[in-house]
């Protein structure tokens, strides 16, 4: 019963919300600021939902950083609800070009600002990191990105591909590191799923930094990230072990 009155909510508040994104949006198109708008409603409506108590940390001057480079890890569809309410003004994620033709979500995903890259075309993917360091410097926007490539669905936290961090020192900004403690554990036949913790770690600056230390960089933030996340989940599993 909890599983089926979740999946008919999240249905349709979620075909509502798109549809009326969509209409906002069309009076703002791919403003980026409308990333971080929609990323903060869904999760206030779906937090309660899901059962989730979400613990966010972010960085306490990240109002003061201007543009940055976010990496954090990547687990599962939950993520979008767990880690949307840190997402900053005029942040904006990469993501595939296949997303714009999802019913609905695919529509506002591409109006909200989000920068659409073809995975498939070896020729284009090559040119994703000019694309996303050109998008920093002539928007003044953040970007949200998951090294990992691709979701770890409780395997830990996967090994890091270097093209963000490349980024950042391309474009001269901070990288950002965003550590989301485990949501693999969420069951929608479970009333409450419990607590999570979403920590901002402090930014580490690359503008002394040239593109031969991307994969130093990547190291300092995969080990960073990695202790990070053991730490909160034991928090986690604390707090969860007090209800």
């Amino acid at each position: 019963m909890v599983f089926l009155f979740r999946l008919i909510f999240v249905v349709i508040t979620g075909i509502i919300i798109c549809v009326l994104g969509v209409i906002f949006c069309l009076f703002n198109p791919r403003n980026p600021k409308n990333v971080a708008r929609f990323a903060h409603l869904f999760s206030f409506l779906f937090q309660p939902i899901f059962g989730v108590k979400v613990i966010t940390r972010p960085y306490s001057k990240i109002s003061d950083m201007g543009s940055c480079v976010y990496i954090a890890n990547h687990q599962n569809n939950y993520d979008m609800v767990v880690a949307a309410e840190i997402v900053q003004p005029k942040t904006v994620t990469v993501g595939k070009k296949s997303l714009a033709l999802i019913p609905f979500f695919g529509q506002l995903y591409y109006l909200t600002g989000n920068i659409l890259i073809d995975r498939n075309n070896k020729s284009k993917a090559r040119n994703t990191i000019e694309q996303v360091v050109r998008e920093i410097q002539d928007r003044g926007i953040s970007i949200w990105m998951f090294p990992e490539g691709t979701r770890s669905r409780g395997r830990g936290l996967l090994p890091f591909k270097t093209g963000a961090f490349k980024a950042a020192i391309a474009a001269g900004v901070p990288i950002v590191p965003i550590c989301v403690s485990e949501t693999n554990n969420i069951k929608l036949n479970r009333i409450n799923n419990g607590h999570m913790i979403v920590e901002m770690l402090d930014p580490i600056e690359t503008k002394n930094l040239h593109k031969e230390d991307a994969k130093a960089l990547m190291e300092q933030c995969y080990a960073q990230m990695s202790n990070k996340i053991a730490e909160i989940n034991a928090e986690v599993q604390q707090l969860n072990s007090q209800k």
